[in-house]
C-alpha cells in the first residue's frame, strides 16, 4: 500500500505531500520508512492513501 503524509514536513522526519510505502500494519499502525531511512509506527489517520 502508498500512503501520502498529510502534515507538515518535518526535517529528516516525512515530508509534505511525499508518497510513502506501508511495509506492514502493526497494532493500526503504518510502518513505513520515512526520511532518515529508517522504519517507523505512525498513525494512519496522518496519511492519505494512495494506492
Amino acid at each position: 500500500m502508498k500512503v501520502k503524509w498529510k502534515g507538515k514536513t518535518e526535517f529528516l522526519v516525512l515530508t509534505a505531500e511525499k508518497v510513502y510505502s506501508v511495509l506492514s500494519i502493526e497494532n493500526g499502525w503504518y510502518r513505513l520508512v520515512d526520511d532518515s531511512g529508517d522504519d517507523y509506527l505512525y498513525p494512519p489517520d496522518q496519511f492519505e492513501i494512495v494506492e
